[in-house]
């Protein structure tokens, strides 16, 4: 059976629609899937009503306690894990992991998964040079336009060797039932 570890930052920009992402792939494949959570990416789910589907959903769900988690990092470097995805990924995280900063639980995991040669795949929310709507928890839209820094940031991921950007969660879901079969 192959492994995924799920890494979920403070991004509250389609978060649901990577759940939805994160739940169709548990539904129709064999991938099994654990789920780290940063300090705000608890925060978020919560104040977005998702954390007892997140919970319900998969077996395995650990929050942050801090940069340096064990059962995390190791098993990543050793490849118990076929694939680490981090979706949603805030601008936050990104730009620290495009410049090497591994000062949190998601970005120490993507260092040491970078060092392990496991593939990394994100979806940064903030890619889009256009403005897009998005929803706050109460359900209010609204549009926010990424600063040219937040692009750039991405782009270097992009050019960061083992790591894979996608575009969107639909394209995510595909990019992973793509390397299950080379699992």
């Amino acid at each position: 059976m192959s492994k995924l570890l799920w890494g979920i930052t403070g991004s509250g920009d389609q978060l649901e629609d990577v759940l939805n992402v994160m739940g169709r792939l548990q539904e129709i494949t064999e991938i099994q899937i654990s789920v780290v959570i940063s300090k705000a990416g608890e925060q978020v789910l919560r104040r977005y009503k998702l954390w007892e589907r997140l919970n319900e959903t998969f077996d395995k769900v650990k929050t942050e306690t801090n940069a340096n988690v064990p059962f995390v990092a190791g098993p990543l470097q050793v490849g118990k894990y076929n694939l680490f995805v981090v979706a949603p990924l805030t601008a936050n995280s990104t730009a620290k992991i495009a410049h090497g900063i591994a000062d949190t639980l998601i970005t120490n995991a993507v260092a040491q998964t970078l060092k392990g040669s496991i593939e990394v795949l994100v979806y940064p929310v903030d890619q889009n040079p256009d403005e897009v709507e998005t929803h706050a928890p109460d359900g209010t839209v609204f549009k926010i336009l990424p600063r040219q820094i937040d692009l750039d940031n991405v782009a270097a991921l992009r050019a960061t060797p083992n790591v894979t950007v996608a575009r969107d969660p639909n394209e995510l879901f595909e990019m992973i039932k793509t390397r299950e079969k080379a699992f």
